[in-house]
């Protein structure tokens, strides 16, 4: 079949096989091109491995410092009729890069949450590793199935204020319109944090714990986001904050189990993946901040900024550099005064008539296309493709 981009709202239905090859193999020949990692994570797992962080969370241990990984996803298979998710291609393309690699690589696609899949994957490491001495937390879901009682939960995407009124990019039309969102119900703030809070990171942790399946001496990462006071009353100071919150306070629980330094939140840069694009005034956010750290050659995607951290922080002789809260920040680009400056002083005058003049639209719509496999040099989208991809270690 020919491939061609679907949009719907801010998803694509669609993802191109050999495009998301090409954007894989992109990042990890920028991870090869790069000084290899110092102390470096042998045995990495990555809960949520199939895109955006969590992809670039499971290329750079692995081709920057030749990790074992085991990746958790969940991602819609193909048919001979229609593409899998790009998930599915990204994590073949990744399987099929480590194995020309000789890196050992398995992945396991199914609910998270679940204690299947746990047990599943701890069944994994302990006959193949042995043991995992990194394990990277960078799930993101719309829900989630409690695994004791059954209770399906679901997050939403709200203020906990009072009501919140400001600018929204309306990413189909192109247009900028005014976006109004009623508070959360005290329900609605329970199911978000119960779905994206720190409660299935410490399940996580304690499972492979009781299977003797961390090495001594093992780290945790799960990913967060603050952003500017603009995007605070619908992100930091909202549902998706208070879960956040929640992310913190169970790192702070773990160390206080596992000893200090073992769990950390990466506060990590705003940037184009499937879960920022479903966040109301988020995409005018990323779209004018793209323009200024472009100008100011600042700007870094998923790759670079996991590189950094690995780089930077779990590389360096005394360990990760924290905040006064204890927070890695590779946000620390995007938050310098000079760039957050600039986003104030555009963000009242930006309207749909100059947002091609101040803003970078045109790269947010680019790399929300190369998401899905679209738009990548060297990719023939004309000629015909087979969608069937497998991935090899689900068997």
């Amino acid at each position: 079949m020919i491939v061609s981009p679907k949009i719907r709202g801010f998803i694509c239905t669609t993802a191109h096989p050999e495009g998301c090859a090409a954007h894989v193999q992109e990042q990890i020949d920028y991870v090869k091109s790069q000084p290899p990692l110092a102390n470096a994570p042998k045995r990495v797992l990555v809960v949520g491995s199939s895109t955006g962080y969590g992809l670039a969370s499971r290329i750079v241990p692995a081709f920057g410092g030749g990790a074992a990984t085991i990746g958790v996803f969940f991602e819609k298979e193909p048919t001979d009729k229609k593409t899998a998710s790009a998930g599915w291609y990204n994590s073949a393309a990744f399987e099929a890069a480590a194995a020309q690699a000789g890196l050992y690589a398995k992945s396991f696609n199914g609910d998270a949450f679940s204690n299947e899949v746990k047990q599943q994957v701890i069944a994994a490491i302990q006959a193949d590793l042995g043991q995992v001495d990194m394990v990277v937390y960078s799930l993101a879901s719309p829900r989630r199935v409690d695994p004791v009682t059954g209770e399906v939960y679901k997050s939403c995407l709200k203020p906990t204020g009072g009501t919140y009124t400001n600018k929204n990019l309306n990413t189909d039309k192109k247009e900028i319109e005014a976006v109004t969102i009623e508070p959360a119900t005290a329900e609605e703030i329970a199911h978000t944090i119960k779905v994206m809070g720190g409660e299935d990171w410490q399940l996580w942790i304690d499972a492979l714990s009781a299977a003797s399946a961390l090495a001594p001496g093992f780290k945790t990462v799960a990913y967060s986001y603050i952003g500017p006071a603009v995007t605070w009353p619908i992100y930091t100071d909202g549902t998706i904050g208070r879960a956040k919150l929640h992310l913190e306070e169970t790192a702070a629980a773990m160390n206080a189990k596992f000893g200090p330094g073992t769990a950390v939140v990466s506060v990590n840069k705003a940037l184009v993946t499937q879960a920022s694009s479903a966040i109301p005034v988020v995409p005018l956010y990323i779209s004018l901040l793209y323009k200024i750290m472009k100008a100011k050659g600042l700007h870094e995607g998923c790759i670079e900024q996991i590189t950094r951290l690995f780089a930077q922080h779990y590389g360096a002789p005394g360990g990760p550099q924290l905040d006064e809260k204890g927070r890695i920040r590779i946000d620390d680009w995007e938050m310098r005064e000079d760039v957050q400056a600039e986003i104030t002083k555009v963000w009242d005058t930006v309207t749909t008539a100059n947002i091609d003049e101040l803003s970078d639209f045109a790269g947010y719509q680019q790399e929300f296309l190369r998401l899905f496999g679209f738009g990548l040099a060297g990719v023939d989208y004309e000629a015909e493709t087979d969608p069937l991809r497998p991935i090899p270690s689900l068997g």
